[in-house]
């Protein structure tokens, strides 16, 4: 399984980050490699001025892992309301609309404040429906990200740890289902 999860903001040592990279360990115990992808690391500057529709190699570079992921988990923090919008940007440089087309996903959101970035997770899941995604309906939401999370132990709750464990486990079982009904239609 080639598994992608995606740390939504380029904001230098940030919260989403962290919470991807323990995410990563949670797969990992599961027997699947996931990688981190971290918009940190997204070519910006090849983007600069509105170069839609050019060959712009170091874009294409950064976005194939995605394109040939077979799950992407998204890591989404709260900024102003909504999600960053680097996100945004990652989304526009995506071949529109095969990138995600049928592409199965899940969500975590992270804030400061205490809804948990919700209102960022739905805002993007309308760009993911727009996009024909296959959305995983186990969402998870960390509020007071600070207070909460632990990047050794994780969720300082219980209870939203367990949603977290629960949200991997099933995730890989669902991205699974989606890999043998596209092998089936295949056959």
């Amino acid at each position: 399984m080639n598994l992608k999860i995606v740390s939504g903001t380029d904001r230098p040592n940030s919260y989403a980050l962290k919470v991807s990279s323990y995410v990563q360990t949670l797969y990992e115990q599961e027997g699947v490699d996931a990688e981190v992808i971290s918009l940190e690391d997204f070519p910006l500057e090849e983007v600069v001025g509105g170069r839609y529709g050019k060959k712009l190699p170091a874009i294409e570079q950064f976005r194939e892992p995605i394109i040939n992921a077979d799950g992407l988990v998204f890591v989404i923090p709260e900024y102003n309301g909504s999600f960053p919008g680097i996100l945004k940007i990652f989304i526009d440089y995506l071949p529109f609309p095969a990138a995600f087309e049928k592409m199965p996903m899940a969500f975590i959101g992270e804030s400061s404040g205490a809804f948990g970035a919700l209102r960022s997770v739905e805002q993007f899941q309308m760009i993911a429906n727009y996009r024909n995604a296959l959305q995983f309906p186990e969402r998870v939401f960390i509020p007071r990200i600070k207070n909460e999370f632990d990047e050794d132990r994780g969720l300082t709750d219980p209870f939203k740890q367990k949603l977290l464990d629960s949200q991997v486990k099933n995730f890989i079982k669902f991205v699974k289902a989606t890999m043998k009904k596209e092998m089936d239609q295949l056959v």
